[in-house]
């Protein structure tokens, strides 16, 4: 078989370029990146910039077009990298200088931009920019000390205030991001926290500060399992991100022990509650919701051991810590109800129904309002010194003991105003008996009538002297009542046998 002829590749020699011809091309890319920056087209003036330091590496006004490009576009730390670089080929190039500084305080680096500056006014000690730029620097170190001595003293609000100045200086600061994100979760204002730190791993997933400031952030919502996530993941990023290991050991303790308080109150076992309940509010008390819940358990199983006074002073820190929280003012109403404290528990039930308007929640509102009510009125119960399901028996034996106590007679000798209110205690003594004796009475009376308002003593047709003759004359007490020839009409003095 004949052999067949094989075209074969020439090799090429490779072009060089001539530097004047690269400079040129790189001349007409910076243009027309000028261009287009002009037009505020900073994308394309980017590529345009790029390509001329592709051309031309080593020219240091190259690197500077392209770093105010990227400051345009907010990429500072890339623009950062070209300012680097534009003067260290050019060490007096005071653009470079200028801008370098520029993206120092943007990313919040106030003494590295403040060097920065200084460097400019080395090369022109006139320069106003350069002058402006480094009092703005020192304005920013100063809001960051004050930033950290209010953290110390656990002023938050003032460290979300001294952020904010310096965030207007350095809008590219994530470190100050994160301070006023934590602050802001410290201080309870979760949304505004979590919308912090959410802009934050948009930009960067991996950021372990923010991932720590949402755990916190679900951390205080009472959301403890799905924070307990964000802090390991923020520890996988930082194993040595020390707020994010605290906290998660806080939030895995302060679920055991609030769970272990649970058990043992569902099992009636009281006493072993209260105490871990007690010890679980010892853990965090940066942990406000947790916290309010905690104190309100507290309460229930101090309002079960008869602490009643211990289990308002609970409900009264929960609802310093959470003033929305319902169960709370329930818990602490039914505790004035038991206490008798009537306005109190009227007060509570009435914040709770104007929040949730709910059946249950109006039937507890009248109950309370009727017992104030009654409360208002003579407890006949108190007056005779007998407890509210006392027999018939009982309310006589009561009726006649205070009837003998306070009859006018036996305080003949006394000073007037002696004789006065005992006169006077003798009438309600009658009037309790008036009405705990007569079974219609008694249960208009328990129902919370007021017998007063309803005429049962008006017109003057109510004596006690009556009552008490009506009681005694049929029984042989042990007694007898003789007119007194010195006493006057309507008195009575007792001889007893």
């Amino acid at each position: 078989m004949a052999a067949v002829d094989i075209d074969m590749p020439v090799e090429t020699e490779p072009v060089i370029r001539d530097q004047d011809d690269l400079e040129r091309e790189a001349e007409g890319f910076k243009e027309q990146g000028n261009a287009y920056y002009s037009k505020k087209d900073y994308s394309e003036a980017f590529n345009y910039y790029t390509k001329a330091i592709d051309a031309c590496p080593r020219n240091a006004s190259y690197y500077g077009n392209r770093a105010a490009t990227l400051m345009m576009l907010s990429r500072f730390r890339e623009a950062l990298e070209d300012s680097q670089q534009a003067v260290r080929l050019d060490d007096c190039f005071m653009k470079g200088h200028l801008r370098e500084g520029k993206c120092h305080m943007s990313l919040g680096n106030g003494m590295a931009a403040s060097r920065c500056f200084q460097k400019v006014l080395e090369l022109d000690l006139n320069n106003k920019e350069a002058k402006q730029e480094k009092k703005n620097a020192t304005v920013l170190l100063e809001y960051e000390k004050m930033a950290d001595f209010s953290f110390e003293k656990r002023d938050f609000r003032k460290v979300v205030y001294c952020m904010d100045r310096a965030l207007a200086l350095a809008p590219a600061c994530h470190r100050f991001k994160i301070h006023k994100a934590e602050c802001l979760a410290l201080l309870g204002r979760y949304p505004e926290a979590q919308s912090v730190a959410s802009d934050i791993l948009r930009m960067d997933s991996t950021n372990a500060d923010a991932l720590y400031v949402r755990g916190l952030c679900l951390y205080y919502e009472d959301c403890i399992d799905k924070a307990v996530q964000f802090f390991v993941q923020a520890l996988r990023m930082a194993p040595d991100h020390e707020k994010a290991r605290l906290a998660c050991r806080n939030a895995k303790a302060l679920k055991a022990k609030k769970e272990e308080g649970n058990q043992a109150f569902k099992i009636c076992n009281y006493e072993s509650a209260y105490v871990l309940y007690t010890e679980a509010l010892a853990i965090d008390p940066n942990n406000i919701k947790t916290n309010a819940k905690l104190y309100c358990n507290r309460a229930t199983a101090g309002a079960k051991l008869k602490k009643i006074n211990q289990a308002i002073d609970d409900c009264t820190s929960a609802i310093k810590l959470d003033d929305t929280y319902i169960k709370a003012y329930l818990r602490r109403a039914q505790c004035y109800m038991d206490t008798e404290q009537y306005e109190e528990a009227v007060r509570d039930y009435e914040k709770v129904y104007q929040t949730e308007k709910t059946s249950d929640h109006k039937h507890l509102l009248k109950t309370a309002q009727m017992e104030l009510k009654k409360s208002k009125r003579k407890d006949y119960y108190k007056v005779l010194g007998v407890g509210k399901n006392a027999t018939e028996d009982e309310i006589k034996k009561a009726y006649r003991k205070r009837a003998l106590m306070h009859h006018p007679d036996r305080h003949s000798g006394a000073a007037p105003e002696v004789q006065k209110e005992e006169e006077k205690k003798f009438k309600e003594v009658g009037e309790a008996f008036t009405v705990l004796s007569d079974p219609k009475k008694k249960m208009r009376y328990d129902n919370g009538h007021d017998l007063e308002d309803d005429g049962c003593f008006e017109g003057g047709d109510f004596d006690a002297n009556n009552i008490f003759r009506a009681f005694f004359g049929g029984h042989g007490g042990g007694f007898s009542f003789d007119s007194s020839p010195d006493s006057g009409p309507g008195n009575f003095f007792f001889q007893f046998g």
